[in-house]
């Protein structure tokens, strides 16, 4: 039992399954094969499951890769100890080029101000900087245009202490079949691009273009290295397009609280913010110490619910900043200090993020990044 279940804090935290995380690494190299590598990828802390402790899972997993979104969160693998080469999606900002280079984290370039002022940083460290290139192909984000890839390849020629170690896309709809005409593009264009880099002298070592949906759902679009991310944290239903072969893929997070308050509600009284529920018979109520700042989408007002004693359980009102309301009427035997799950299985009930996204009109990544530093996150493993 965790502090935060037996009294020694707010009664509220999330539970990661770093098992799962490790089954998930494992079943994404099954799929992809031998001689493509998997990148763990672990920005916005690890898609809200915290950064450091699942790198240090994927690492006992043989993880030779990470994919961070800045340098800082590549910093902060680094102070924690972790040496896996790391990859930072969004380049770098002003200033951080002497970062990049001292800390060892790989940047994405797009723009040549970039990779100068690498180049510059590299020079004065006397050493030679890897970079990797990445080129838009239709995603219309970050990334040099497909049709300028060439020029842009013949101009990096020019600086002599960046290489091009790798060159990368991202695909903007390899989730949906319907579209994969358009996947089909991008990958051609990528494939263009890549053929004018190494015309240009680039020695290309990794060309990568999958993100989760493509390393399931587009074989030839792997290349030699794939960068999942939701799928590694058990998040597919709402990513994945229909597969012919179901992954084998397990959620990592929960979400638990537990009941701070019961209280007695008669017909035709209103509970929460705004009057938005009012009681169509007695009921007996729990207020639940987590709300929206706890990352419990006030979306979910009215139409949430949690797991009680084995029993799905409707969540009354509106959604608030630091509390919930949930009707345990029908939850037989409830008392004071019951658990309480918001997110994930409880014995043979479940609540998966794709079903809570699907509830509050989003994805599930944005269900488990949006839980909030206020929550604890406690790290289970058998290992």
């Amino acid at each position: 039992m965790s502090e935060f279940e037996s009294g020694g804090g707010r009664p509220t935290w999330a539970e990661i399954d770093l098992d799962a995380l490790a089954a998930n690494f494992r079943e994404v190299r099954r799929v992809v094969g031998g001689g493509v590598r998997v990148m763990g990828v672990l920005k916005a802390d690890a898609y809200g499951h915290g950064a450091v402790a699942c790198a240090r899972r994927l690492d006992a997993e043989g993880a030779e890769w990470f994919g961070v979104a800045t340098p800082e969160e590549g910093l902060e693998l680094r102070r924690a100890g972790l040496g896996q080469r790391v990859l930072s999606f969004g380049g770098f900002w002003e200033g951080q080029a002497e970062l990049c280079v001292r800390e060892r984290i790989v940047p994405v370039v797009y723009r040549l101000d970039m990779a100068e002022a690498l180049d510059a940083a590299a020079r004065t460290a006397g050493v030679s900087a890897p970079v990797h290139v990445k080129v838009d192909t239709g995603m219309g984000r970050l990334g040099v245009r497909h049709d300028e890839a060439a020029e842009f390849a013949s101009r990096l020629r020019a600086l002599s202490h960046v290489r091009v170690e790798g060159l990368m896309t991202h695909f903007a709809a390899a989730d949906e079949p319907g579209r994969d005409c358009f996947t089909e593009d991008q990958l051609k264009r990528f494939r263009e691009a890549a053929a004018a880099f190494r015309e240009h002298g680039h020695a290309l070592v990794y060309e990568h273009m999958a993100n989760s949906a493509a390393a399931f759902a587009h074989p030839e679009a792997r290349g030699n290295m794939v960068r999942p991310g939701g799928v590694l944290y058990g998040l597919w239903r709402d990513v994945l397009p229909t597969l012919a072969e179901k992954p084998s893929l397990l959620p990592v997070m929960a979400v638990r609280s537990r009941v701070t308050l019961l209280k007695r509600v008669h017909r035709g009284e209103t509970l929460g913010y705004g009057c938005s529920f009012e009681a169509s018979r007695e009921m007996l109520v729990a207020t639940i110490p987590a709300g929206y700042h706890d990352g419990y989408a006030r979306a979910l007002s009215n139409r949430g619910r949690a797991i009680l004693r084995g029993t799905y359980a409707p969540v009354v009102g509106r959604v608030s900043m630091d509390l919930t309301l949930v009707d345990v009427t029908g939850v037989r035997g409830v008392e004071l200090g019951d658990r309480v799950t918001l997110l994930g299985t409880d014995g043979e009930l479940s609540i998966p993020a794709e079903d809570v996204a699907k509830t509050a009109g989003t994805i599930s990544y944005e269900i488990t990044c949006g839980i909030s530093a206020r929550v604890p996150r406690l790290q289970r493993s058998k290992g």
